[in-house]
């Protein structure tokens, strides 16, 4: 008689086993915990309006804009891709990108910005496990600040081990530093870990320092290359099962 194959482990069944067993989780912020980016685009579009520029991105372009990590990078893109006038300076793109970071906390503020479907059961399944909580992202403090404050509570921070920004590190995803800062403050090896991602830059830039990486699909991603991931779903409650 032939010998009966061996069998596999699912991707989801490894996602859930590395999961339970790993010592600290690190989360991406927009479009993993929370679906942001239509915020961030309002934002974006109020602070055009605000300081005088006739600019607009609809969802197509902010679709493209999204593949350049960092807000004050989306915008100096885009100025570079206009056909005329002279290129905006470094001190206009950054007073015009703290105008937009006032607006996105205005506009989270006065929304309904839930965490995305299987988030809080993750993070309290997390604590109960004993497991180390960190934030990795390419978005501001503020930003940070103006989405957990309101869906996890005034004192969010105490709940993860290590936050990790924009201005943090020198150079935002798809690169790994925002990684390699959150495994030192964690003092873990990246083996010890499991990051979460929803685009192709975040999962580069987990798997670039070593973490292994779940995907869960956004609403600008879900089309990227996830290559390399441990496991991709649509939405992290199928890791709850």
């Amino acid at each position: 008689m032939s010998a009966m194959p061996a069998a596999t482990t699912s991707p989801l069944a490894e996602a859930r086993r590395r999961l339970a067993e790993a010592t600290a989780l690190i989360f991406d912020i927009d479009g993993t915990l929370a679906e942001t980016e239509e915020l961030h685009r309002a934002a974006f579009n109020e602070a055009f309006v605000q300081v005088g520029l006739d600019w607009h991105w609809g969802r197509r372009i902010y679709r493209d804009l999204l593949r350049v990590a960092g807000g004050k990078e989306r915008i100096r893109a885009f100025d570079q891709m206009r056909r005329s006038g002279p290129p905006l300076s470094d001190k206009a793109i950054a007073e015009l990108h703290q105008v937009k970071t006032e607006r996105f906390a205005a506009l989270m503020a006065a929304a309904t910005c839930p965490l995305r479907p299987g988030v809080h059961t993750l993070l309290d399944a997390a604590r109960a496990r004993g497991q180390k909580l960190a934030i990795a992202t390419t978005t501001t403090r503020i930003n940070i600040d103006a989405l957990l404050e309101k869906t996890l509570g005034a004192r969010w921070e105490g709940l993860f081990a290590a936050v990790v920004a924009a201005d943090d590190v020198p150079r935002k995803k798809p690169a790994p530093d925002a990684y390699f800062e959150a495994l030192s403050q964690l003092d873990l090896p990246a083996s010890a870990c499991l990051a979460f991602e929803d685009s192709g830059n975040g999962l580069l830039s987990a798997v670039r320092a070593g973490i292994p990486c779940i995907v869960t699909r956004s609403r600008y991603f879900s089309d990227d290359d996830f290559t390399g991931a441990l496991a991709v779903v649509d939405e992290l409650t199928e890791l709850c099962a």
